[in-house]
């Protein structure tokens, strides 16, 4: 029987960016069948937990009630939104963080949560509610953009899976 997890997966420029300054995500794969590590991680994943930003900032179709295009539409389940603002219906939550993780994963129905958007996994990070980093590095150097990590606060990692997908490395790690 496997754990449940909070799980942070990102794809990363060598230099350290997880999208471009404008928060472009067009620099990444669009067809990961290439990486086996990709689908294992949807597979693991029962729910999603993402920023207010990510959602507004997701392209493609999905519905107000938190279905639509995490994984480009691989991923069935619930999604919802950490936010500030929240909205009548749909699938926000605002408050306590921890709170919010925690509807997040009884929704995950003993599978993991998975946590999208830099900021949203940043401050999870600094909280010790991240159990699990997944990172793919690609071979790129984007020069500018949005961070992986910044945070005043370090965050020791300890390496537990290393693989290699054609040009990009895949690394897991746990806090």
């Amino acid at each position: 029987m496997t754990t449940q997890r909070v799980l942070w997966h990102v794809t990363m420029s060598l230099d350290g960016f997880i999208a471009g300054p404008e928060h472009e995500m067009d620099w990444m794969p669009h067809d990961d069948a290439e990486n086996p590590v990709v689908p294992a991680v949807i597979a693991s994943v029962g729910a999603v937990l993402c920023g207010r930003s990510t959602w507004d900032l997701a392209e493609g179709p999905r519905d107000r009630d938190g279905g639509g295009a995490v994984y480009g539409g691989r991923f069935d389940g619930p999604v919802f939104v950490m936010t500030r603002r929240p909205e009548p219906a749909g699938p926000f939550l605002s408050g306590d963080l921890k709170t919010a993780v925690g509807t997040a994963l009884a929704a995950a129905g003993g599978r993991d949560l998975l946590i999208l958007g830099a900021g949203l996994a940043r401050t999870c990070v600094a909280a010790g509610l991240v159990d699990r980093l997944v990172v793919h590095v690609a071979p790129i150097l984007l020069g500018e953009g949005i961070r992986l990590y910044e945070a005043v606060d370090r965050a020791p990692l300890r390496l537990v899976a290393q693989s290699r997908a054609g040009q990009y490395v895949n690394l897991e790690y746990t806090f």
